[in-house]
């Protein structure tokens, strides 16, 4: 396979990780915008708690569709890791199948975890969502900016500072 090198199981895990974490924030701050509106009663609210994770997942789709399919295929974790979602053709994923690949995480899920484990096991490193939705996850390559040939000398004087007699 020719371009990036294929990002496995474990720069991965620590990936989604991260992202768990900001999820965890953000479901926290959600339970307290809540707790704030319906005020000190929000226990005896039946709705309070299944609502907070609603809220949560939309905001779980919303943020990892569209920072796969518009942000250089990035979440925070990912640019954390040093990693991105790229697609098979190695150009931008677009929303519908960075939506997919959402969709596919619980199918990754839903097969007793063994979806995120092809990322460990296969040779291209694609895990179950990555194949349906068409996309696979690479090292982002690091920019080096190159060393000017010369450095050209400032005129004397120009320095700002005291000229030498």
């Amino acid at each position: 396979m020719n371009g990036p090198r294929p990002a496995g199981f474990w720069i991965r895990t620590l990936s989604a990780l991260a992202d768990f974490a900001l999820f965890f924030l953000v479901q926290v701050s959600f339970g307290y915008v809540a707790a704030m509106v319906v005020g000190p009663d929000v226990d005896e609210v039946s709705l309070f708690v299944p609502l907070v994770w609603a809220f949560t997942l939309v905001f779980a789709a919303a943020y990892t569709t569209v920072l796969h399919a518009r942000v250089g295929g990035q979440t925070v974790g990912k640019m954390l890791t040093g990693v991105r979602v790229i697609g098979i053709d190695g150009g931008a994923l677009s929303i519908g199948a960075a939506f997919l690949r959402f969709i596919g995480y619980f199918v990754s899920l839903g097969s007793l975890g063994l979806g995120f484990a092809m990322a460990g096991l296969r040779r291209d490193r694609r895990a179950l969502h990555d194949l349906l939705a068409g996309s696979r996850v690479v090292h982002v390559a690091a920019v080096v900016a190159p060393a000017p040939a010369f450095e050209p000398a400032a005129p004397s004087g120009a320095d700002g500072g005291i000229a030498e007699t």
